[in-house]
């Protein structure tokens, strides 16, 4: 009786480990050109024509972004320039449906008829059960490319489940705000002065 007692605390504390990690914020992911010297690069833009935009429209979500994009390039002392960065910024979002399959251990009891005793006897037995969600998950990527080379050397990208159509927009705008400082905080370069 103890042993399930201590499995299920152990349960309890992963499941509530797993509630707070996700809580956090979104999964990043970054890379970069390891042969790009940061230390050269000292103005930015937008590069022409930004993913997100490829129709010839912006929204009111890549307006956003864009405010978002230069707080924090801003913040690592590059200067904005409307034509010729060093570098140049591109983002991109994408919505994907994602399914999540993962096992939980299960226990149960099953009773059955003792002759020997002649009562019942429960017998513990434990199995794992098969969870399956579906969810979908958006991702928003940004890359940073080298303005002479037309080369990339540096993009992040974040990941969360993606937020409904009924979501209210302040949120949504919160959402994006906390994807690009979780991309940026990983940017480990400054512009030099």
């Amino acid at each position: 009786m103890r042993s399930i007692r201590v499995l299920a605390c152990a349960l309890l504390a992963a499941a509530t480990l797993g509630l707070s990690a996700c809580a956090t914020g979104p999964t990043v992911r970054t890379d970069g050109d390891p042969t790009a010297s940061f230390a050269q690069y000292r103005t930015w833009g937008f590069y022409k024509p930004v993913a997100m935009e490829q129709s010839g429209y912006s929204s009111w979500i890549s307006e956003r972004i864009r405010a978002d994009v230069r707080r924090e390039m801003e913040a690592r002392g590059y200067r904005y320039v409307a034509e010729g960065g060093d570098l140049l910024v591109n983002f991109q979002g994408v919505v994907e449906d994602r399914t999540a399959v993962w096992s939980m251990p299960r226990t149960d009891v099953q009773w059955f008829y003792s002759y020997r005793h002649r009562s019942y006897v429960a017998v513990p037995f434990w199995y794992d059960e098969t969870q399956v969600r579906n969810y979908r998950e958006g991702t928003l990527t940004v890359d940073l490319v080298d303005g002479k080379r037309n080369r990339m050397v540096w993009t992040g990208a974040a990941s969360a489940p993606a937020a409904g159509s009924k979501t209210p927009p302040e949120k949504r705008m919160a959402d994006i705000d906390r994807a690009i400082a979780a991309i940026f905080a990983k940017y480990p370069h400054r512009a030099t002065p």
